[in-house]
């Protein structure tokens, strides 16, 4: 069984969660072709990303370091730096 070793909650079966994609921001006033972009276009690059970890079992979202090339969580970001404001 695979585990995610949460910096939070600890060590839980990856199957509690969902992944739910890389933090970014979204470019609100944009032309098409930059919402093209935006939408299918990634770097894809081995790296460290911001990724949304959503976990089940307690209802709780959750933004963690992730390095994909050794698919090991490095650490977490409280979600209230992560969040944006969306023009009005």
């Amino acid at each position: 069984m695979k585990l995610l070793d949460c910096p939070v909650i600890g060590s839980r079966p990856i199957s509690e969660f969902d992944y739910m994609g890389e933090v970014r921001v979204p470019p609100i006033d944009a032309d098409e072709s930059t919402w093209s972009d935006y939408v299918f276009n990634r770097n894809g690059a081995p790296g460290v990303l911001k990724e949304w970890w959503y976990h089940r079992p307690s209802g709780r979202w959750y933004v963690l370091l992730r390095d994909t090339l050794t698919d090991r969580v490095t650490g977490h970001i409280d979600i209230s730096e992560v969040q944006y404001e969306l023009p009005s």
